[in-house]
């Protein structure tokens, strides 16, 4: 093989060999390409067994309580009759709606905070999951006795009801903060001055109310896995199935959204075509679990940085956070059914407690980064 021949296999072969980062694995495939990070497997791997852990521990307790051995047992198609039923039909969908329900929070969180590179940025503190609380409440306090719009929402079903109040929300707060690009702390801002008029709105279409209708509305704001079924699991599992792969596609223009719109524009990333897709996504997800399982607060806000911060990564991990979201609403439950005797609480209260400090800590932080 002549010399020109052989510079010629060489330049291809370099071309086609991935760049190298310190630390990092990178790997091509015939339509993708990716790097390897150790850290991030190993955190999704560990929280996935934590979660099958936690998920076996919430399913035993009870009135019958059923050990884990035996848990592990019937969900692998062992076990007798009554343990199946117990386990299978009456526990199981409890614990898989909360744990779906809190990865389909935290990507949107994840989402969200990526998109406006703040912390703060969460579907539950800028308005979108009380924009699909707002609908669900009027298909639940009203229904088709009222107007012909919350008549048409009434006729469309709850989970669809609480999607179309958090896409109009977005899509109300992406309009007013929009000027000449999206800033993460205007974001913030007007999303906080939403959320607040609409829980406003909430709260009157709750004295407007007939008594049961407000008791009924009252408990699903609360944010309750109680007596939910695999009706409830199956929304949000189609929702994570459909929107996870297309957030995960749409996640490798995040690392350039973080620069700036004129930075992202200068590497060839359509800003407005890239940003919208994922806040639907983001808003779809926060949507559909608000819908199947009321707001459960601060899982959103918080799963994200820690993931962040157990990975190590520059913006939240979509991957990790999904699997911290699910572990810790699991959790949340497990300590709601459990820790006060024979009271059972929602979900939302508890994670509440929980999440109301780090958004103190959040809000002081920031507080301290805009004086420096």
């Amino acid at each position: 093989m002549s010399a020109p021949q052989d510079e010629k296999v060489r330049a291809r072969i370099i071309e086609r060999t991935p760049p190298r980062v310190p630390g990092r694995v990178p790997f091509r495939a015939a339509f993708f390409s990716a790097v390897w990070r150790p850290r991030t497997a190993l955190v999704i791997l560990v929280g996935l067994a934590v979660l099958i852990l936690a998920m076996a521990v919430n399913i035993g307790r009870g009135e019958f309580p059923i050990s884990i051995p035996e848990v592990l047992a019937v969900l692998v198609g062992g076990g007798d009759a009554g343990q199946q039923f117990i386990v299978l039909d009456l526990r199981l969908p409890r614990s898989l709606t909360g744990a779906l329900v809190g990865a389909a929070l935290a990507v949107s969180g994840a989402i969200m905070q990526a998109i406006a590179r703040n912390p703060l940025a969460s579907p539950d503190i800028i308005g979108i999951t009380w924009g699909a609380s707002a609908a669900a409440v009027a298909v639940i306090v009203l229904g088709g006795s009222a107007g012909s719009v919350v008549g048409l929402l009434a006729t469309t079903g709850l989970p669809v009801a609480a999607l179309i109040g958090g896409l109009l929300t977005a899509t109300l707060i992406y309009a007013l903060a929009w000027r000449k690009g999206i800033q993460g702390f205007r974001l913030v801002l007007v999303g906080i001055g939403i959320n607040a008029v609409l829980v406003a709105l909430v709260n009157w279409l709750l004295i407007v109310a007939q008594i049961y209708e407000a008791a009924r509305a009252q408990v699903w704001l609360s944010g309750s896995l109680n007596a939910r079924s695999w009706d409830h699991v199956l929304p949000v599992g189609v929702a994570l199935l459909l929107l996870v792969p297309a957030a995960l596609i749409l996640a490798f223009v995040l690392g350039g959204l973080q620069f700036g719109d004129d930075t992202a524009r200068g590497l060839g990333i359509r800003v407005n075509l890239a940003r919208s897709g994922l806040l639907l996504v983001a808003v779809g997800l926060a949507a559909i679990a608000t819908a199947s399982a009321g707001p459960i607060a601060f899982v959103a806000l918080v799963s994200p940085q820690i993931a962040q911060r157990l990975v190590r990564s520059a913006r939240p991990p979509i991957g990790a956070s999904l699997v911290i979201g699910a572990v810790l609403t699991v959790i949340a439950d497990l300590i709601a059914r459990t820790a006060f005797g024979g009271v059972e609480l929602p979900v939302g209260i508890v994670t509440a407690v929980l999440g109301a400090p780090y958004l103190l800590y959040l809000l002081v932080r920031q507080g301290r980064e805009a004086r420096a």
